[in-house]
């Protein structure tokens, strides 16, 4: 009798939970408020601001200025486009000109909106020491996502609270907003693909699909209206449903990383024209600059970083999002045949240690990780051309946890360790948190040096000089430090081929 009660109990929650439906924000009354407000990182003297309303804009304006009280110049542009499903329009300026680490207010044009502010970016060969977050696979909190209290939680023992009521990742960020200059989130963005695991949502997926978008980006406002947002694709990217073919059953709109296209395409950088005094080097950059497809594939530089985006869900080799692909989301491609690796070397192949001494590359899916979650296709591609020309960190995530290698490649750890290797560190900043919950570190590796599943999780890289780069994986719920190291490279060769 006892099991009885309790199974009806769950199916009027069940029933109660369906009826609810999506968990969409409330529209503002002014169309034109600006929402889900984002800037990045453009080119090296600007900054492209980006934002959606609930109509379209037939001229998007930015003002701006150095003082929050004299906005006196105006950039505006065409760019307001949606997509069958989306409730809303995309909007990007593009603000240029900007002096080199300067702050500057701007205050997008609508009767409903107010000012922010930003820190303009580095010129490439600035050496000041900086700090940028890598946070990956983070995902929508609250009615379509979760919050963990403490200890090794997962997804089917989180308790649905208020994430107010909790200390997040997206909280830590905000609260710590003033160390750090920019954030890098190579993929798993929103998780609005997995909209199916709430009974709310049962038989209402494309607006549920569409909702959790919204909340995502409205939540992480905050922090991407301050701060530059860069941003790689993750397989949660590539369709309304993340279950193998499950395309098939998505509406137009939500499939092949269509809104990751129309809200990130104009908003990141292709790659940076070399400050190099080498020819050869500025053909490079050209080059790169050519064959970049963003938002999928591009590199920036900002002081003493070089920082190049992968895509490891499509074009290349048995890619796993590709046509055909071991992840059944038959996504891209998006560019031609290996423009994505010949845009991989031309660009590392340009780099300058002069000038940039640090080469940062971030992706999604890894190749070095505890337990069994290789991405080899992405190890047999990409890897080679990381060695090849001395990439000194590598940043991935798709495995929800944290974790930290030694320098090592083709499996083989460098026996110089962090001093002055060859090899490029591997990092995992997997454990941000997200509604399908952290994961087991599993079998750890000879040189694996850390790992961390007990809760949510992030890394801080912080360019101290041109010879020492640290790696701090910080706990999103109290900011303690879990894990630092430092890796010194000597940078004493100008272009570096291996």
């Amino acid at each position: 009798m006892k099991s009885t009660t309790v199974s009806l109990g769950c199916l009027s929650a069940l029933v109660a939970g369906t009826m609810a439906g999506a968990s969409y924000p409330a529209i503002p009354s002014d169309r034109t408020t600006p929402t889900q407000l984002r800037i990045s990182i453009k080119d090296s003297n600007s900054v492209a601001i980006g934002w959606n309303t609930y109509q379209r804009l037939s001229n998007p304006c930015v003002q701006y200025g150095t003082s929050s009280n004299n906005l006196g110049l105006l950039a505006c542009s065409d760019i307001s486009i949606t997509y069958p499903t989306s409730r809303t329009w995309g909007n990007t300026v593009t603000l240029t000109n900007l002096t080199p680490g300067t702050t500057y207010y701007y205050k997008i044009t609508s009767t409903n909106s107010t000012v922010e502010h930003f820190l303009s970016p580095r010129s490439a060969g600035d050496t000041g020491a900086f700090s940028f977050n890598a946070v990956i696979d983070l995902g929508v909190y609250g009615a379509d996502g979760y919050t963990i209290k403490q200890n090794k939680a997962k997804r089917d023992t989180i308790p649905q609270i208020d994430p107010s009521l909790n200390h997040t990742t997206i909280g830590r960020l905000a609260n710590t907003i003033n160390d750090y200059e920019f954030v890098v989130h190579p993929g798993d963005l929103a998780y609005a693909d997995d909209w199916l695991l709430k009974p709310k949502n049962l038989f209402d997926g494309t607006d549920a699909y569409a909702a959790i978008l919204e909340q995502f980006y409205g939540q992480l406002a905050p922090i991407s209206s301050r701060k530059p947002y860069m941003v790689g694709p993750g397989n949660h990217e590539a369709n309304c449903q993340e279950i193998p073919y499950g395309q098939i059953l998505c509406e137009v709109g939500q499939k092949n990383f269509t809104d990751y296209m129309n809200r990130f395409a104009d908003l990141m950088p292709t790659a940076f024209a070399s400050r190099s005094t080498d020819d050869t080097a500025r053909a490079n950059a050209n080059k790169a600059q050519m064959l970049a497809n963003p938002p999928f594939w591009y590199s920036f530089e900002y002081g003493m970083l070089h920082y190049v985006m992968l895509n490891t869900e499509t074009d290349f080799a048995q890619a796993p999002d590709g046509k055909g692909g071991s992840a059944g989301l038959n996504s891209g491609p998006f560019g031609g045949m290996n423009q994505q690796l010949a845009f991989l070397e031309a660009d590392l192949a340009s780099v300058d240690r002069t000038v940039t001494p640090w080469v940062v590359v971030g992706g999604h899916r890894p190749w070095y990780t505890t337990g069994n979650t290789v991405c080899g296709p992405c190890q047999a591609a990409f890897e080679p051309l990381l060695y090849k020309y001395g990439v000194d960190l590598a940043i991935f995530g798709h495995v929800h946890n944290s974790q930290r290698f030694q320098p090592v490649y083709n499996g083989t750890p460098d026996a110089a360790g962090l001093q002055d290797p060859n090899a490029p560190m591997y990092i995992v900043a997997g454990g941000a948190g997200n509604i399908e919950g952290m994961v087991d570190i599993g079998k750890r590796q000879s040189y694996n040096e850390f790992a961390y599943d007990d809760d949510f999780s992030y890394a801080r890289i912080s360019l101290l000089d041109k010879n020492r780069l640290r790696v701090q994986f910080i706990r999103s719920a109290t900011g303690q430090i879990l894990d630092e190291s430092v890796l010194y490279k000597s940078h004493s060769t100008q272009f570096v081929v291996q």
